[in-house]
């Protein structure tokens, strides 16, 4: 089962920089959204696969013809929360808020319904596991947020499950699709999404996602954009993960396509025989 998700932020939703965290500071920058939602579009018409769209509830307030223009090309819609923040740096209200935000600006934009969340940064921590009882609260049904190792943003290195499985959380139930993780040199990597997919070459790519039964993509329009501006304040570290490898993005993920059948979240919560799934209690 190999899924193609995309978070559909801009160029400047970059975590953690304080020149962006604002959503006041955002129409400052000029946006390249609509150019990096048209070639992913683009890529999967070519391909005849279709994907999750894990989008931004700002974005459809400020850009709602993109999120339709998504619908409309037959894909699945999802919640990326509404301001892109980290769910860790708010409290359950906040968190809460700003889902039901999201979720309302998503369905008035593309008249469905929106069942499935991401969280910015996979930013749900030991910290905030309140944060899948507020999901499923909020009508969320399926969940790609956990990121079994660590990473800057925290992960939840404690699930080590690359499969999907059930959350249980004071009665409610979430269908949990993980991203996945390879071992290498004894360590947990990803690389089916972001700066990981970016940086290792193509023909290692090429064997994970052919040799995995299980790969969960997470892209971003900003992966494969040569031309966007490069944001100030950031350290040598932010600048080099955040734009490392983004001129060959586009030709690898071609590639593996070519190679690989994948499946939207939804299709794959069809494949799941989910009363035979483990399930786990937070």
């Amino acid at each position: 089962m190999k899924i193609i998700t995309f978070d559909i932020e801009d160029w400047f939703h970059i975590l953690d920089n304080s020149s962006t965290q604002s959503v006041d500071s955002w129409s400052g920058f000029e946006s390249r959204l609509e150019e990096g939602v048209d070639r992913i579009i683009g890529l999967l018409s070519e391909k005849n696969q279709k994907a999750t769209f894990f989008c931004l509830g700002w974005v459809a307030e400020n850009y709602p013809g993109v999120i339709r223009k998504i619908s409309n090309s037959g894909h699945e819609i999802g919640s990326h929360s509404y301001a892109h923040q980290l769910a860790y740096q708010q409290d359950r209200k906040q968190f809460g808020y700003d889902l039901k935000k999201s979720i309302e600006l998503l369905e008035d934009a593309v008249g469905k319904k929106v069942i499935s969340y991401r969280a910015p940064g996979f930013s749900i921590t030991e910290s905030n596991l309140w944060a899948f009882e507020a999901l499923a609260e909020n009508g969320i049904e399926i969940d790609s947020s956990v990121f079994p190792a660590k990473r800057a943003h925290g992960g939840l290195s404690s699930v080590n499950l690359d499969r999907p499985f059930l959350i249980e959380s004071n009665g409610y139930k979430l269908k949990e699709f993980p991203i996945n993780t390879r071992q290498i040199l004894g360590k947990q990597f990803i690389y089916s999404g972001g700066g990981y997919f970016r940086l290792f070459p193509k023909f290692y790519l090429e064997r994970a996602f052919s040799s995995d039964s299980y790969v969960m993509t997470y892209f971003h329009p900003r992966d494969f954009d040569s031309n966007q501006p490069v944001l100030s304040g950031l350290n040598a570290i932010r600048r080099f993960k955040s734009y490392v490898g983004i001129s060959g993005a586009f030709g690898k993920l071609s590639k593996i396509m070519d190679e690989n059948e994948f499946v939207s979240l939804g299709e794959a919560a069809k494949m799941v025989d989910w009363e035979t799934v483990q399930e786990l209690s937070f």
